[in-house]
Order: structure tokens, then C-alpha cells, then sequence
């Protein structure tokens, strides 16, 4: 049976609060025009004063992409830093770079915490430097099933999603998915599959692990030139949660939300 689904249209579902919830990640990313100041470690000085309470490690990075040729995947460094401020349990994180800024966590509580801290650096930025302009914005939560509830992803996951995952086709171990759903200038990004021991969809975000698991990653940008406001930012990452949590709530069925110790 075809069901007929819009992300962007369904009216958002009551939130369910897990006790031990899946989402290993997420991450908040704004992007603007490159400003090479950001590159001098001495301007920089005054957005880590701001930040600093929170994100008091300061680690700089050099730049490195991710290249799939036929010897796999090999890391490409470059020349452009990466300031990288992390809190004192290393479960948050600032990234500042010549033409973005990014907040992420693996210890995400809720949605107002979430965007009061992205609100926080995002509003430090505009102080220090004013980028004037924004370019994209983008917010994704990635999700991993294991253990035990991965034996049990016939029950928990919809099966318009699951897909081959609902199967018990011999030799079966990698079984990935991508769809793409958009309005205007904004997309929502969607991917999940079965990932085998020590393999990943993504090697920036997503850790090899060793055991067998199933992802659910959602990622949903804005790709369009407009001015740089915080409450602008802070307003729209919230609305693309919004559809964020329609698409996985969508996906899950209430067996999900029990055994993650929802009470739906």
C-alpha cells in the first residue's frame, strides 16, 4: 500500500521524551562568505572569550576532506584552520572556520537547550566579526539502533523504510538508502540502511563501531544568500527540526518508542 507522506506539510506529532535515546548526533552548521581574518589566530580571541564558559578546550585544526578513490577512503589536508573549542566532557562542540560555524554534540537533551547555545555562538560571531551575509544553514540528527533493538528492527522501524532491511537475504551486510525531499530553497536529506561492524556512512560523523547497526541520518539545509540575523537562524533551525522530527516519527512505530522507554 502506498502511503501518501509530505515532511514538510504533516502537523508536528506531541514529542515523545526517551529515557535512552538513539541519536548519537547532532550538529548545527551555518555557513557565510569567507572571512580570511578567522584564519589569525589573534582574531579569534575575542569570540573564545565569549564562548569560553561553555567551550574552554580549544583545539586548532588544519581543514581535511574526504576522498573515495580505489585505495578507499584517504583524508586530503589543506591550509585553512579549523578552531575547534570543546567542553570540558568533550560531548560539545564549536567549529569556527574562515566560512562557517558549526555546534554539535553527542549529549543532546532538547530542542531549547540546542538552539539556546546555538543562539549563543551564533550571536558571538555577529558580535565579533558580522558576517553580514549567510549562505546556507543546515541542522542533522543522526540516530544509530544496536544491540538489542537492532534485533528487533522488524517491529520498530516502518516498513517503507526498513525496505531489504525486513528481509533475511543470505549474506546480507550493507544495505544503505538515500531520498531527497524539497521545498523551494530548503531540502531535507534523508539516509539509512544496515551498517556492518566497523564500517560508516560517514567518516566525519558517523564512528565505526563493532557490531552490526542501523542508521537513521536526517539532514535538512538551506541553501540561499541572505542576511546574516540570529533570531532569523535561531527561528529556522527550530522549523527545520520541526520537520526533522516529522520525518523520524514517521518512520518509527511505537515499538521504537517503548523500547527506548517512550511512553507513547
Amino acid at each position: 500500500m502506498i502511503v501518501d507522506f509530505d515532511p514538510f506539510a504533516m502537523t508536528e506529532p506531541d514529542e515523545v521524551p526517551l529515557e535512552r535515546a538513539p541519536l548519537t548526533r547532532v550538529i548545527a552548521q551555518v555557513r557565510f562568505p569567507t572571512l580570511t581574518s578567522l584564519g589569525r589566530a589573534d582574531f579569534i580571541i575575542p569570540f573564545q572569550e565569549r564562548i569560553r564558559e561553555r567551550y574552554p578546550i580549544l583545539h586548532p585544526e588544519h581543514g581535511a576532506g574526504f576522498l573515495l578513490g580505489p585505495a578507499g577512503v584517504t583524508i586530503q589536508k589543506n591550509d585553512v584552520t579549523i578552531w575547534r573549542f570543546q567542553s570540558t566532557a568533550n560531548d560539545w562542540r564549536v567549529s569556527l572556520a574562515p566560512d562557517f560555524v558549526a555546534l554539535e554534540s553527542t549529549a543532546y537533551k532538547d530542542r531549547d537547550d540546542f538552539f539556546e547555545r546555538l543562539e549563543h555562538i551564533v550571536t558571538a560571531l555577529e558580535v565579533v566579526v558580522n558576517p553580514v551575509i549567510s549562505d546556507r544553514l543546515g541542522l542533522r540528527y543522526i540516530n544509530r539502533i544496536r544491540g538489542p533493538e537492532f534485533e528487533r528492527l522488524g517491529t520498530m522501524i516502518r516498513r517503507e523504510i526498513l525496505g531489504i532491511g525486513a528481509t533475511t537475504i543470505a549474506g546480507r551486510v550493507y544495505s544503505v538508502c538515500e531520498s531527497v525531499f524539497t521545498q523551494g530553497t530548503v531540502s531535507l536529506h534523508t539516509r539509512w540502511g544496515l551498517v556492518p561492524p566497523g564500517a560508516t556512512t560517514d567518516p566525519t560523523s558517523v564512528e565505526p563501531i563493532g557490531e552490526p547497526s542501523w542508521i537513521l541520518d536526517l539532514d535538512m539545509s538551506r541553501a540561499e544568500q541572505v542576511r546574516f540575523d540570529v533570531r532569523g537562524i535561531v527561528a529556522d533551525g527550530r522549523s527545520f527540526a520541526k520537520t526533522i522530527h516529522n520525518f523520524f516519527r514517521w518512520s518509527v512505530t511505537p515499538d521504537f518508542l517503548k523500547a527506548y522507554g517512550g511512553k507513547p
